[in-house]
């Protein structure tokens, strides 16, 4: 098993984090697809197309057809929810790392280091929920290459912002992650997090089905929760 280390974000590591967080993003699209295509309202809506186009043209060939251009249609669609969360973070938070998370207050970046290779990554600042501003700080951006899961790398990381927040005197560490990421939830579940609340990113999520979680752990001998 490859040692590692965990240390504070450098300029150097500019181009392997923003890769290392996209491709991690990415790569859970698969699994939002197929989470979709298994919901109730998906299977319904496919199967009350195939029996409109049935009953419309009398060939069941063309019911089949209508479904599969469908389903290719779809993947796109639903691809279009990661892309996006990439692009937004590559152009806002993960533009400029040391502005964001070095300079900002409350604010830190870490980096798992191994073979001289960034293999993890983990982000908090300060929550903009207004209602938990001055009390929780965020768990964002955590992200470990595939090659290098089930090194406790994650949970190092996690560890990581859990220390930094009890330091700074925060009642709680929050997080969003979505459905389909299963791993990420034990793990957050592992360490103390528990669920707090689940939305739809957009209109198209609440349509498709698709929700972000919301998770908090309280942290002892910190200040009160809201």
């Amino acid at each position: 098993m490859a040692s590692y280390r965990i240390r504070q974000y450098r300029d150097r590591d500019y181009d392997a984090v923003r890769t290392l967080f996209a491709r991690g993003i990415l790569e859970h699209a698969p699994a939002g697809y197929r989470h979709i295509l298994r919901s109730a309202r998906a299977q319904l809506g496919l199967l009350v197309l195939f029996v409109a186009v049935r009953v419309a043209v009398g060939y069941w060939v063309l019911g089949l057809g209508a479904v599969a251009l469908v389903l290719a249609a779809a993947w796109p669609l639903v691809r279009s929810f990661s892309t996006s969360y990439v692009c937004d973070a590559l152009s806002t938070d993960l533009c400029d790392i040391t502005s964001s998370y070095l300079r900002a207050p409350d604010s830190c970046f870490w980096v798992a280091e191994a073979g001289g290779t960034v293999v993890g990554m983990v982000a908090v600042a300060p929550s903009q929920d207004p209602a938990e501003r001055g009390v929780a700080l965020e768990l964002k951006r955590m992200s470990v290459s595939k090659d290098y899961r089930g090194r406790g790398i994650s949970k190092a990381l996690c560890g990581e912002v859990l220390r930094f927040a009890r330091a700074r005197g925060y009642g709680a560490v929050v997080l969003s992650t979505s459905m389909v990421q299963v791993a990420a939830q034990r793990l957050y579940e592992g360490q103390g997090f528990r669920k707090v609340g689940a939305f739809s990113p957009s209109l198209l999520g609440s349509l498709l089905c698709f929700q972000i979680f919301r998770y908090r752990c309280d942290l002892p001998g910190g200040t009160a929760a809201p």
